[in-house]
This record gives C-alpha cells, structure tokens and sequence, in this order.
C-alpha cells in the first residue's frame, strides 16, 4: 500500500509559489562592526531626535521603545534573523545596535510588531521621521567624496534641481499567520510601493506604500507633485500618461519617458529632420476630448533596426539635448534595481507578520538599510575612483562576510579601504564586456549625421 505523504491542510498551503517568498537562512549572520558604526552613525541621532514625537503620540514608556525598536528591526533585516523567535534570543543575549541585552517575551515582541506605530519610520516632508532624516542628510556624503560624475550627470546638475526616477511595485503576498488571514481563500498581497531613486546617487528619496495591491501608481501623484522641488528632472516609463504632463509642465518640473503606441499627436514645428532622427514640438491627444495642453518634445531615434520614440517638455535643444534625452531614459533602471534588492538580496520578498503595521515597519526599515548600503558602495567607489554604476551592490553586501573575518584575525582598517583593496577579487567591481558594436552615445550622434532613407515606423 502506498501512503501519500501530501499535506492537504489549507492552512498550510503556501502564500506563493515565488521561489523569493522564502527565507534561505536559519540562522543570524555573525555582527559586523562596520556596519553596526554606519548605522550607529548615521541612524541613532535621528532616532533620538524623534522620542520627543513618540511621546506626543501618548504611548508610554515601556521596554520595547523606538529606540529598541528600530534597532531590532534594523537588525532583523541586516543580519538576516529568521524569525522573531530567534529574535527575542538574540535580544536577550547580545547588544543589539545601541540596546542593550534586553530580556522580554516572544509573545510581548509579537504583539509590538503588530501595535508600534509605523509612521515613526515613515512620515510625510513636513514631518520627518527616522528614515527621512537619514536619506535627507545621506546626500551630503556623497558630494563630499571627490571623485567626479560622468559627464551627462555633470551637465545635468547644471541643468536641474534634482534628477530622479519614480516607479511602483507590487509587495508579495502575506503569510497567512493571524486568524482573519487562515480564514480567507488566498493570501493577500502585502500593497504596492511607489518609490523616487536618485538618479545620481541611486539613494531612495521618498516612498508612499498603499495597503491595496490593486491602487495604480498614479494614486500616489498628489503625494509626488506635493513632495517635487520646482526645476526636477523625472525619468518614469509608461504608467504615467498626459495630463499628469501638463501638471509637471505646470509646476516647472521636466520628465523624459516613452511615447506609449498609438498616441495621437500634431507636429508643430520640426527642430531636426533627418532620415535616422526626428526631433520634433508635437501636440499629443489630437482625438481625443482632452488633449494635452501643453506641447512636448518628440525624439525619435533609430537604433538597431527599430524606432525609440521619447517624450520630453523640455523644448529647448540647448538645455536637453537629443544625446542627452536618449541616453538619460536607461537610468530609470536604477529604481528597478532598487526593487530587486531589497526584495532579494535585503529579504522584502520575505515578510515577517501578517499584520500590514508589521508589513509598514519592515518596508521602512530595509530602505533604511538600503540606503546606507548604497552609502558604503559609494564609499568603495571613491576609493577605486570608479563611478558608482561600476560597483555590484550585492557583492559588497556579501562579501562584509569576508570583512568581519578579516577583523576578527586583526584588521584593522574600515571596510571600503578591505573591500576596495579585494573589489576585484570577489566580484565587486562589474565585469564589462566586449563591447559588440557602438555605443549608445555614438549611435545617437551617428543618427545625426545620418544620409541613409529608412522606412517610416
């Protein structure tokens, strides 16, 4: 006879087939002196300067406080803690950051997870909060290093206030751990996450999470035109549509992103005509009942074998060119990079609770460590005099690993001046390849030049 070992508990059923929607440890990583300084450094004094905050909001003083709070959170995410009941081990045990060995319950950490105030991490501008008090001041550091930007980011600066790309993602699904979840059909998903990067800098600087995985992305735009200094420059991909244009245009803020197929539009006038390049002043929504109301740049490049149209309200060639509108559009990877290592590398494909105030607490805290691993990677690229594009943020990650080994035999040098020294080693500087052909740059100013008829697209 055979017995089937299948487990037919619905209870059990998995939240996702997402090979990512699993925690890989099981136990904690060892403690790393360098990164336990950086945070130390850069996140306890904003963590301070805001218990006067956590006291108006009527919440006694207990042991598990902000301050404690943060830091195990911090923990939990850095050090890549399994659960919370290897937490409360590591708590009662160990100095945690800047708490000391603290002895409290499983049941009493819990249940802080499921009631701390998720807005002490995260608050609006005009509130500042733990994690936008340190990528506000993060900034600074990074123009204190003297290696200098490439050469369109240069221009650029000289051109705009800030540089940023803006996308949403979809959390992954909740683990079904509280009753209410165990009762429903399918887990739910954890809400959607809009995020501003830093073009320049790769730092997040703003983020807007909503608890309805189903809300578009242009549900956060009251947020994002709210939060925008005058004279922004925003690289965004199609999910963003006229008339969030002409807002932009209105509040003297500039945007490059793709024309979406099948866009109606009217040419005004034609700056360059040639047979590989088109840049033209266009009108877009020619049939349609609310048409744009201010024109835009169309720049249409061919490049290997089809046509990449862009769209831009920067009108004037002089303060953007067509170079510069190409090559600038691929940068707004760097958020979808953001995404894809703090859900894989930093574990936010992993969630902690079922609670969405646990969800909020962990968002928060892994762009908080996010942002002072970006730190530590602009760090080792100052040291190679390498732009930061160069740098693998997953292998200066892992690689602090073979950094707290080499101080516990007696180094004794801070980690970039170790990683730098081993970049090529272990994988921290990217590999270029071959270059196969021209470059993006050459190609654009070939198109230029262009005498060749192509077809129209």
């Amino acid at each position: 006879m055979i017995v089937s070992m299948k487990n037919n508990n619905p209870r059990r059923k998995r939240a996702t087939l997402n090979p990512d929607h699993a925690r890989q440890t099981h136990t904690p990583a060892v403690a790393d002196t360098e990164i336990e300084q950086r945070l130390d450094e850069l996140v306890k004094p904003a963590v301070f300067a805001e218990i006067a905050h956590y006291r108006t909001l009527g919440l006694r003083e207990r042991l598990l406080t902000l301050p404690v709070m943060v830091s195990v959170v911090l923990t939990m995410i850095w050090r890549r803690v399994p659960g919370v009941c290897y937490l409360q081990r590591v708590l009662a045990r160990e100095r945690v950051l800047w708490t000391q060995p603290l002895y409290v319950s499983q049941l009493a950490l819990t249940e802080r997870f499921l009631t701390f105030p998720a807005e002490l991490f995260a608050a609006d501008a005009y509130i500042r909060r733990v994690l936008m008090r340190v990528v506000a001041d993060l900034p600074e550091r990074f123009r204190q290093r003297s290696r200098s930007l490439p050469a369109l980011f240069q221009t650029l600066q000289g051109q705009f206030h800030a540089c940023y790309a803006v996308d949403g993602t979809v959390l992954e699904a909740l683990f079904r751990k509280l009753r209410s979840l165990q009762e429903a059909p399918d887990a739910p998903l954890a809400g959607r996450l809009v995020a501003v990067v830093d073009l320049f800098t790769h730092l997040p600087c703003k983020l807007w999470w909503s608890d309805d995985p189903r809300s578009n992305d242009k549900a956060a735009l009251p947020d994002l035109l709210a939060w925008l200094v005058p004279n922004s420059l925003l690289v965004f991909d199609l999910g963003y549509f006229f008339p969030f244009f002409d807002t932009l245009t209105d509040l003297q803020c500039w945007f490059v992103t793709r024309l979406r197929v099948k866009t109606s539009y009217e040419v005004e006038r034609s700056l360059i005509d040639r047979p590989q390049l088109r840049d033209r002043i266009v009108r877009l929504g020619k049939y349609r009942s609310n048409p744009c109301q201010h024109p835009v740049r169309l720049v249409e490049v061919y490049l290997q074998g089809c046509w990449h149209r862009y769209l831009t309200n920067v009108l004037d060639p002089q303060r953007l060119s067509v170079v510069q509108v190409v090559t600038i559009y691929p940068y707004r990877w760097h958020i979808e990079t953001a995404f894809l290592l703090v859900k894989r590398l930093l574990d936010l494909a992993y969630l902690w609770v079922g609670s969405l105030n646990g969800v909020q607490l962990q968002v928060w805290a892994t762009f908080l460590f996010y942002a002072i691993l970006i730190d530590l990677c602009d760090e080792v690229a100052e040291q190679l005099h390498l732009p930061l594009d160069r740098i693998s943020v997953e292998m200066v990650y892992r690689s602090l690993y073979f950094y707290a080994h080499a101080v516990s035999q007696g180094y004794t040098e801070r980690a970039a001046v170790y990683l730098a020294a081993e970049a090529y080693e272990l994988g921290i500087v990217k590999r270029q390849r071959a270059r196969a052909g021209p470059t993006l740059v050459e190609q654009v100013q070939h198109a230029l030049v262009a005498t060749v008829s192509l077809p129209d697209a």
